[in-house]
């Protein structure tokens, strides 16, 4: 499944760069891209885990962008 969010208040291309390094690690995460220009995530997992996947994403998004809000 693919899907796509937007980001509130992502800072700048270098913590849109980070951020989508740090979920393509993240288990389940099949692919992200971060996209500092349209301030969009778009987040690829498989469908049975998807939700579990992107509640990690968004742990780890306050993690390292406290600022920075995934709007579902």
């Amino acid at each position: 499944m693919r899907k796509s969010f937007k980001l509130d208040e992502i800072d700048c291309a270098v913590c849109a760069g980070k951020l989508e390094d740090a979920i393509k690690k993240l288990d389940g995460v099949t692919d992200a891209k971060v996209n500092f220009l349209t301030q969009k995530l778009t987040l690829e997992a498989a469908d049975e885990t998807f939700e579990d996947v992107f509640e990690s994403v968004v742990r780890l998004t306050a993690d390292i962008e406290p600022d920075c809000e995934i709007v579902r």
